[in-house]
């Protein structure tokens, strides 16, 4: 069977309004309980999804109990699997009648509907409600295409908590980053690298390693870099995005966090095609290393969005 994702399309973001940042990440499962690989969707955790679709794909069903109730089994059908593929999906429930401005966004003309994001990209998947028994093997194939293309990324579980430590007990490190903290401490960037890429191989989506690797790749880019010489290479290449996004480096290590992204927005908002993509995927990166929570990260997430759709 060839899935039917061919013809990846934009979502227009335009319809929804500005939500008021959420200082957690969004609940999961259906019934709002942690630890699932499906997610209630609201104007509010829509981007944080489709930022998760940089890891692996993200399937957003569309459903309505009271225009098509079977819209809604398809909706606790996908979520299932979702489980059963241990987060190599996660699926962004949408009720049609509660969220109507994504629903406009994802430009949906029928219920139900289900749609596969990849990588912020999307393209329609499913217009009927199928069983579970054929849905199975249709999603086992997606994944299994998309891994043989090298996307084997998987999720994190939604609204998962860590453990709390006993009272007065230092929490432990994980004994798995301490070769890579410990090359940091030296100063060996080369090898701190290295380390959290063996990390990620092993376990692409482990949140932690990439946000090492995030900052340890932002210092080994800068280091030696001349702040004076590189400013001024910015400022004769424009469009330059290698020059540009050198500053953009500078900048965030120098303290400067908006202007960093306001410098990488800028450059997605004037260019296309590859440059604009190493720009989007580059300020991706730095919003990792500031931290997914920082108010100075939800404000650029949303002028991203803006700036794309």
């Amino acid at each position: 069977m060839t899935m039917p994702f061919s013809r990846p399309g934009a979502i227009d973001l335009s319809a929804l309004k500005q939500p008021a940042p959420r200082p957690s990440a969004p609940a999961g499962g259906p019934g709002g309980t942690g630890g699932s690989f499906s997610v209630d969707t609201d104007e509010q955790n829509f981007q944080t999804l489709l930022e998760a679709s940089m890891t692996a794909p993200v399937v957003l069903v569309v459903h309505s109990a009271s225009r098509m109730p079977a819209s809604v089994q398809l909706a606790d059908d996908l979520s299932t699997l979702a489980e059963e593929l241990d987060g190599a999906i996660a699926v962004g429930r949408v009720d049609a009648d509660r969220q109507p401005s994504i629903v406009q966004a994802m430009q949906v003309q029928s219920i139900p509907f289900a749609a596969m994001v990849l990588q912020g990209r999307l393209a329609p998947l499913l217009q009927d409600a199928p069983p579970l028994a054929e849905l199975r093997p249709m999603m086992q194939q997606l994944v299994q295409q998309l891994a043989s293309q090298g996307m084997s990324g998987r999720h994190q579980p939604f609204g998962a908590a860590a453990p709390a430590a006993d009272e007065g007990e230092e929490p432990a490190g994980d004994p798995r980053y301490a070769a890579a903290e410990d090359a940091l401490m030296a100063g060996d960037l080369d090898t701190a690298v290295a380390e959290y890429e063996r990390l990620l191989s092993e376990s692409p989506a482990d949140a932690e390693a990439q946000v090492g690797l995030s900052r340890a790749r932002l210092m080994q880019r800068t280091a030696g870099a001349d702040l004076a010489a590189a400013r001024e290479a910015a400022a004769a290449r424009p469009d330059d995005v290698e020059a540009q996004v050198l500053v953009a480096d500078l900048d965030l290590l120098g303290g400067h966090v908006e202007d960093a992204f306001r410098r990488l927005l800028d450059v997605v908002r004037r260019t296309s095609g590859d440059e604009r993509s190493a720009a989007r995927l580059h300020l991706l990166e730095l919003f990792a290393v500031v931290g997914n929570e920082d108010p100075r990260t939800l404000r650029a997430r949303r002028d991203l969005a803006s700036a794309l759709f």
